[in-house]
């Protein structure tokens, strides 16, 4: 897939759902399309990205504004998944001929920006399988010509990131700007929007300074991010970036540590919750179980009173 082939014609003014997931996410999926169907408003469709091995086990997540989709939709036929035989710890990674296997946590990477460049929509709200909201939450605001949300950490990344000052040094490379001293702006975050313009500028850039087909260029990398990579090249466009505004926050509390959060210290971390505040993220690493979040968010009866106040609705 290339910067050409991009057949559809978008919706101008619409918003559309992403979320990238697989088998071991299955139950945190399960979560947060509930609370998708609970909470959000205004979307054009809710799209779930999942391995071609995977498509049975997602396919009753379907509905009439959720489609789920296969990653070979998205991907060239020079990039294959491995058999299953060979994973490990039941992780799929896919291999070519062009450059050395990449992981399917590269291949979400991936599959996001090949899909926001080529689905029928002119704007995009990433939610990963591990978020989960928790109030309404209204896209009415997102819809083109609104401008979208920029999330950025302001000296976010410092030279104790290891891995992210090397996403930083390859973002530039990848994109042929100067690399930046540290600290330097985070964009990494939960609850992220992209435009389609600013997408397929971005993958022209890509092509353009590496000279291969971005897919190709990110798998030769491998160490990379997509926000950061959308994030630096929409400040990097003056015209791009009038079409967004500065955000601190996403709405979501994040959990990025590897420690499992029991009950009561979920309860502990959403009783931190601000007016501005939709949703919750515990992220998949920290195995924290789908039925303790749903117990402390608790998706399918009303509010203890303990909570009820994170049901009002969410100032965005």
């Amino acid at each position: 897939m290339s910067s050409n082939s991009f057949e559809q014609t978008p919706k101008r003014n619409s918003v559309a759902l992403l979320t990238p997931t697989y088998e071991r996410d299955l139950s945190l999926c399960a979560l947060l399309c509930e609370s998708v169907d609970r909470h959000a408003r205004s979307f054009s469709k809710h799209y779930l990205l999942v391995p071609d091995s995977d498509l049975a086990l997602f396919a009753r997540f379907e509905g009439p504004q959720r489609t789920v989709l296969p990653a070979s939709q998205f991907l060239p036929r020079w990039l294959r998944p491995l058999p299953a035989i060979i994973r490990r710890q039941r992780r799929q990674h896919w291999w070519s001929l062009r450059a050395r296997p990449v992981s399917g946590w590269h291949i979400q990477q991936i599959l996001k920006i090949a899909s926001a460049a080529t689905l029928p929509h002119s704007r995009f709200c990433i939610l990963d399988s591990d978020v989960v909201l928790f109030r309404d939450f209204d896209l009415a605001r997102f819809e083109d010509p609104e401008p979208l949300p920029l999330y950025s950490a302001p000296n976010g990344i410092t030279p104790g990131h290891a891995r992210h000052a090397r996403w930083i040094e390859t973002t530039h490379r990848l994109l042929g700007l100067p690399t930046p001293s540290l600290p330097a702006t985070d964009f990494i975050g939960h609850i992220i929007f992209w435009d389609q313009l600013a997408i397929r500028s971005m993958i022209r850039k890509i092509e353009n300074t590496t000279g291969l087909g971005w897919i190709e260029a990110l798998c030769r990398t491998r160490e990379f991010s997509e926000y950061l990579l959308y994030g630096y090249f929409v400040q990097s466009e003056a015209d791009l970036l009038a079409m967004h505004e500065p955000a601190l926050r996403t709405g979501c509390i994040s959990y990025w540590d590897e420690f499992k959060l029991d009950k009561a210290a979920l309860v502990r971390l959403l009783g931190t919750a601000t007016a501005d505040d939709f949703a919750f993220s515990a992220t998949s690493f920290s195995q924290t179980p789908a039925a303790t979040i749903r117990e402390v968010v608790d998706l399918q009866r009303p509010q203890p009173a303990a909570l009820a106040r994170l049901e009002e609705p969410a100032r965005i």
